[in-house]
């Protein structure tokens, strides 16, 4: 815990609105692939193919947009965002993977890679001084 509040102090002196931009979309990224998981079903059905005889290929569907779709707004709004990229970094991990077990598509390997460092470093980095967090714990 004490090493949470270390980052939150660091992150908050060396605030970036780029950084809050960069934060901002990557949440509206993430929630508008929940909406495409959403309405693409059968498509990204196809692409968990090689995953498929792994068991739970449906749940691990309904996770991705539930992760996705809440996920992304939390990420946008700044709420929670480490438990926001907690539950996106599985996802994002798995997507990676999925390249080297089916057919390899090198624009989804790079798209899932970058998406998947720059969660990690929101991870660390946090919301930042720009963020609903930052203002709910200016409030107390």
């Amino acid at each position: 815990m004490d090493t949470v509040k270390k980052l939150n102090k660091w992150a908050n002196a060396h605030t970036y609105k780029w950084l809050d931009i960069l934060r901002i979309f990557l949440g509206v990224f993430l929630f508008t692939k929940g909406i495409s998981f959403l309405t693409n079903t059968q498509y990204y059905i196809h692409l968990i193919e090689p995953i498929r005889n792994l068991g739970g290929g449906m749940l691990f569907v309904h996770y991705i947009v539930a992760a996705h779709l809440v996920g992304g707004i939390m990420i946008v709004f700044g709420l929670l965002t480490r438990w926001a990229i907690m539950s996106q970094l599985p996802i994002l991990l798995v997507a990676f993977l999925i390249n080297f077990i089916g057919e390899m598509n090198v624009a989804n390997l790079v798209l899932s890679l970058s998406i998947f460092l720059i969660c990690i470093f929101f991870l660390f980095y946090g919301s930042g001084k720009h963020s609903a967090d930052y203002y709910f714990k200016m409030q107390q």
